[in-house]
């Protein structure tokens, strides 16, 4: 869960803004918005499968963006990993990406957000060592955001909620690639040659405004009480 203080609009083209909704950005995947931004750092960490049984990584990731247009933006994005494998630890950075980002549907009526994407993953920017030197890459994809406050009296208790996603395609260019692994029969660190893989990434979350919970909302940001501006997302 996300808990996000949303402290001002200074108008409906604001970031992350569609007419009264405030769309949160989550942990795990990009939100609708365009936006001059810096996050620095963003830090995950989750088990995955590797040869010889399961790794997990730690990441501290960041990411820079800078607008080009009121709906244009570029980016460019990488991290550190530290990677404990089964038999051994090691450290590297991440593939750096670079790209764009465009607004391509606003309806503020309806609270209604989309963006479109196209990034590059710059070939072998990352380290062997943590499964990050892949060869070049490009990944398209879109992001929308849908508030529910237009919602009719009947249904004004869903009104509060909205739901935001992303999409995006890694397409890396050639067939094979070499990885790191640490496996049978010594244990020790070798180089595989593995295929490479188009992989899709998604998510999708549940967003919840406090705004609508105060007598006092009436269509723009509350002026007062700090907790009817928390959005809890999941």
């Amino acid at each position: 869960m996300v808990l996000a203080l949303f402290a001002s609009a200074q108008s409906a083209d604001a970031h992350g803004i569609a007419g009264n909704r405030f769309f949160v950005g989550t942990l795990t995947f990009d939100d609708p918005s365009i936006a001059d931004e810096a996050i620095v750092p963003n830090f995950s960490t989750f088990n995955h499968p590797v040869e010889g049984g399961n790794a997990v990584d730690n990441r501290f990731d960041w990411s820079f963006t800078r607008l080009l247009t009121p709906v244009l933006q570029v980016q460019v994005d990488s991290g550190w990993i530290h990677r404990n494998w089964p038999t051994a630890r090691t450290s590297g950075f991440a593939t750096t990406d670079v790209g764009i980002k465009s607004e391509i549907y606003r309806h503020n009526q309806h609270e209604m957000l989309g963006s479109a994407g196209l990034l590059w993953g710059i070939g072998h920017s990352g380290a062997q060592a943590v499964g990050a030197d892949e060869p070049n890459s490009i990944l398209p994809g879109v992001f929308f955001g849908k508030g529910f406050g237009d919602l009719p009296d009947g249904l004004a208790w869903l009104r509060p909620f909205a739901i935001t996603g992303a999409f995006v395609d890694e397409l890396p260019f050639g067939v094979t690639t070499t990885a790191l692994g640490f496996g049978a029969p010594n244990g020790k660190a070798h180089s595989v040659l593995v295929p490479t893989v188009e992989t899709l990434h998604w998510g999708l979350s549940l967003q919840y405004s406090t705004y609508y919970l105060t007598s006092r909302f009436t269509g723009g940001p509350p002026k007062d009480e700090p907790l009817n501006q928390l959005l809890p997302s999941c």
